[in-house]
């Protein structure tokens, strides 16, 4: 072996090396490049977070809603279900 392919070879691989970090998968583009998806995917988790927050609230407001409406529609207007028998009582 000749002295000098020894750092020929050691050159080849700093090369092979230095061009999977920049160009290859895993390069440092593209680790860059998927860290700013992961930050607009979280800023859009984020919103769609607030949006099911917002939701879940008006539901649970409808729900307890109707049972308010449904109570007083049942005292004051004297509101009966199907299948259910009114029963007033008044005070002497």
């Amino acid at each position: 072996m000749s002295p000098r392919i020894v750092p020929v070879i050691l050159l080849a691989l700093l090369v092979g090396l230095h061009a999977q970090l920049w160009l290859g998968r895993g390069s440092v583009p593209s680790v860059n490049e998927m860290r700013r998806q992961i930050v607009l995917q979280n800023a859009a988790n984020d919103q769609a977070r607030q949006v099911n927050a917002r939701q879940a609230s008006e539901v649970e407001d409808l729900k307890e809603g109707l049972d308010m409406v449904e109570e007083k529609a049942r005292s004051e207007l004297g509101m009966v279900k199907p299948n259910e028998v009114y029963v007033q009582f008044t005070a002497q």
